[in-house]
């Protein structure tokens, strides 16, 4: 059986940082007769759900409120990381423009609203691992 990993918020698990989710029913769909490997490297970090808005600017992850909120998410994409290589998948799917899981694109660090081509703490060392990542987007 196929093994995926997914990002948590994806199959509708309250993860998000509003407390919500980004329920995708065609990833859901897609994911019937595979074997699916949840993760939210921000939850596995530690952070609280709800928790504060959160973005990346000049390498950091800073808060809405202005603190350095970094560590968070280095362990929790470490800890993720860990979990993914350790199933064998060899595809992805994450949440785009998430200061994690961002694939392309993220916000620009500024809380306005605006993307920039980059990827999240936890896109990026999956990447490095020949891991294929695909996001809600390809559905």
């Amino acid at each position: 059986m196929e093994k995926v990993i997914v990002s948590a918020c994806l199959i509708g698990e309250n993860c998000k940082y509003n407390g919500g989710n980004n329920k995708r029913e065609k990833i859901i769909e897609y994911l019937k007769d595979k074997e699916v490997i949840l993760v939210c490297p921000e939850v596995m970090g530690g952070m609280s759900t709800p928790r504060l808005k959160s973005e990346i600017k000049d390498g950091k992850v800073i808060s809405e409120k202005g603190d350095d909120v970094t560590d968070y998410f280095v362990r929790g994409a470490t800890i993720a990381l860990k979990k993914s290589l350790e199933s064998g998948a060899k595809i992805a799917i994450l949440k785009e423009k998430s200061p994690s899981c961002g694939t392309k694109f993220i916000y620009n660090g500024e809380f306005n609203g605006t993307l920039i081509k980059g990827s999240g703490v936890f896109s990026s060392l999956i990447s490095q691992k020949g891991i294929k990542i695909l996001t809600e987007e390809d559905f």
